[in-house]
């Protein structure tokens, strides 16, 4: 059989030769009376039997994963614990029992992690992450397996274990080990653990984040559905950690969270994105970006349908109002920039109000003027006839109401790359290009005579 393909049910019908590894010293004759009463029985025995010693069968599970490397024992026993973890996440604490301070109990699963198939990798992700997240907060001294801070025994420390997790998880990102499940996997890991400071820290390092953009993606399949889901949860996460913001802002992560938004049906799914966005609106660009891919719009669709969730109706009138005041503080001309930084310029009102140009004209001088520069490249860079015309009307429009357009247009050698749009193929452009090749050839002083 693949080894891919094995499940739990399947590993844990095999018979594991006890006495065997212990008549050669690989266990110890106390671990097999434990194995002896604990193997092959009903849940409920079992559970007993954790409630009453789960830290000694703990010892026993990590003690053969450290001593035995027959592949079929080792997946038996990590089948073993993750039937008990999956049974009852809880029990993850048993991993921290003081009783267990001298076990260097996450070193067996990393080393499975990249060493072993996609079943024992698989078990060993999803319970290493598991006894991590179920860790002790740091108390008087005391580390989170339980060992004093001050120990000089040499042991896997925390930062190691969430270090080499998130090296695994995005090594699961680039190159899965599993063609269907790897990412799936990874990104459920990850969505459990960028909980964590320290993790979210890595993961930025590691240049992770730009492996999760993709993943975001409309979704159909419950398959895909989860996957989504889980990969906005980790995007949402990482929406509270300034350096991941930083990176997300230079992404297309923002576009493609509101396409799934915009598309999605799953409850879920929406409330984590629209909690995601929240968070974003008052960072980086995020506001005006938001505004220029027409959420405000998106919101109050969504707010008509009808969702049973309460957090994510606040979330929304939260993102509402957000909005609302965002444009209200976004000044005309900031909504212009950041059309001119885009490279999409449109027919918006502003292009053609004269108030927007006589009140705006010297905010095109801030920074060497930046955005006439951007403009004239514009120019050059676009292959968009509507954003071609509007350049060339925009351009006019400086040269009619700053005082000295035509001398500044005209030494940034916006002549030339204007008079090439005469002959361009749509009439839109022709029109405009000539429209500011008569106000730059007349001046301002003749140009109010000149009216699209």
């Amino acid at each position: 059989m693949d080894q891919a393909e094995l499940n739990t049910e399947q590993v844990l019908k095999r018979d594991i030769p006890w006495e065997t590894y212990m008549t050669t010293k690989l266990i110890s004759g106390t671990s097999l009376q434990l194995l002896r009463r604990y193997d092959n029985r009903p849940e409920s025995y079992r559970a007993q039997l954790l409630d009453d010693d789960g830290p000694a069968y703990v010892r026993v599970f990590v003690s053969i994963l450290r001593d035995i490397y027959k592949e079929e024992t080792v997946e038996y026993v990590l089948a073993l614990v993750d039937e008990m973890l999956t049974a009852n996440p809880k029990r993850a604490r048993l991993f921290h029992d003081k009783s267990l301070a001298s076990e260097d109990t996450y070193e067996p699963f990393l080393r499975l992690l990249w060493k072993g198939n996609w079943f024992i990798q698989e078990k060993s992700c999803k319970i290493v992450a598991l006894i991590v997240s179920a860790r002790p907060k740091i108390q008087d001294g005391i580390i989170a397996n339980g060992e004093a801070s001050n120990s000089k025994k040499k042991s896997t420390s925390i930062d190691d274990v969430l270090q080499a997790l998130v090296e695994w998880l995005c090594e699961q990102l680039k190159k899965p080990s599993h063609p269907s499940r790897g990412v799936p996997t990874a990104i459920s890991c990850l969505a459990t653990l960028l909980k964590e400071p320290m993790v979210r820290s890595s993961f930025v390092q590691a240049d992770g984040v730009k492996l999760l953009i993709p993943l975001i993606s409309p979704a159909s399949t419950q398959q895909s559905i989860q996957l989504l889901y889980e990969t906005c949860l980790c995007v949402w996460l990482l929406s509270y950690y300034e350096p991941a913001v930083e990176y997300l802002a230079t992404s297309r992560a923002l576009p493609r969270l509101i396409e799934v938004v915009k598309s999605s049906t799953k409850e879920k799914v929406v409330r984590v994105v629209v909690l995601t966005l929240r968070n974003l609106l008052s960072k980086a660009a995020f506001g005006a970006q938001m505004i220029d891919h027409g959420l405000p719009q998106i919101v109050q669709s969504l707010k008509a349908q009808a969702w049973s969730d309460e957090d994510l109706l606040e979330a929304l009138n939260q993102l509402e109002e957000g909005l609302k005041d965002k444009i209200k503080k976004l000044s005309s001309f900031d909504k212009y920039k950041q059309e001119v930084l885009l490279g999409q310029l449109d027919w918006s009102p502003m292009h053609k109000d004269n108030l927007f140009w006589r009140d705006n004209i010297k905010n095109f001088e801030e920074n060497d003027f930046q955005i006439l520069r951007v403009l004239i490249t514009i120019l050059d860079t676009s292959n968009d006839p509507r954003t071609l015309a509007v350049a060339c009307y925009d351009l006019s429009q400086f040269i009619q109401h700053h005082p000295a357009g035509r001398i500044i247009v005209t030494d940034l050698k916006a002549k030339e790359r204007v008079m090439k749009l005469m002959n361009h193929e749509t009439p839109e452009v022709t029109k405009n290009a000539l429209l500011c090749i008569q106000r730059l050839f007349l001046g301002a002083k003749y140009a109010s005579f000149l009216q699209v």
